[in-house]
């Protein structure tokens, strides 16, 4: 449906020409392959990579095409991430058709866009939240919701040794030594 909304309001500008999407770091990187555009519209949850490495995959073999960061995160270390790892910018999915059409002109021009919700939030002195994927955020909301690692796996359709994988991780990333720790990180990072 996003990207079906991000077509309808593109496809007809007189200076942009939509080449084609991808639904994965997989498939983006096999478009590629074949067609490269100028600017590069990236989500960061993606279900296979997340958007943060596969910006920096994307710039190291492709280093011409420029990669606009379109999020619906809005958290200072995934903005830091994304332009650390060569984005030349940064826009939330709520962003008009008019502040799109801005950020491509703009850093098809060689220079850098940041949306203003973005810039607001690069302001703030928040701890930074660490990258996590799709599934990591589901098994988190899953932990808040006081379920087992059983449940979990149930749920998710996914083994329970997995579970745990995530579980490890998450405790790691957020650095916290038990649940309540990261729940609490979690809470205050507005995650959960």
């Amino acid at each position: 449906m996003v990207i079906e909304g991000i077509r309808s309001l593109l496809q007809n500008e007189k200076d942009i020409e939509w080449l084609g999407h991808a639904t994965n770091a997989a498939s983006c990187l096999g478009f590629l392959k074949q067609r490269q555009p100028d600017v590069l519209l990236m989500d960061i949850n993606l279900p296979d990579k997340n958007g943060i490495d596969l910006c920096k995959e994307v710039k190291q073999l492709y280093p011409s095409i420029f990669v606009l960061g379109l999020s619906t995160f809005n958290q200072q270390a995934f903005i830091r991430d994304m332009i650390e790892n060569g984005a030349s910018g940064y826009v939330l999915k709520n962003a008009t058709k008019e502040e799109l059409q801005e950020a491509i002109t703009v850093v098809m021009s060689g220079k850098s866009y940041l949306s203003h919700e973005v810039a607001l939030s690069l302001r703030e002195t928040n701890e930074a939240m660490p990258p996590i994927t799709r599934r990591e955020k589901e098994v988190l909301q899953l932990i808040a919701r006081g379920l087992t690692n059983a449940e979990i796996a149930e749920t998710l359709f996914i083994s329970i040794p997995t579970v745990n994988t995530h579980r490890k991780s998450l405790l790691e990333k957020f650095d916290a030594k038990n649940t309540a720790i990261l729940i609490s990180k979690a809470i205050k990072q507005e995650i959960i």
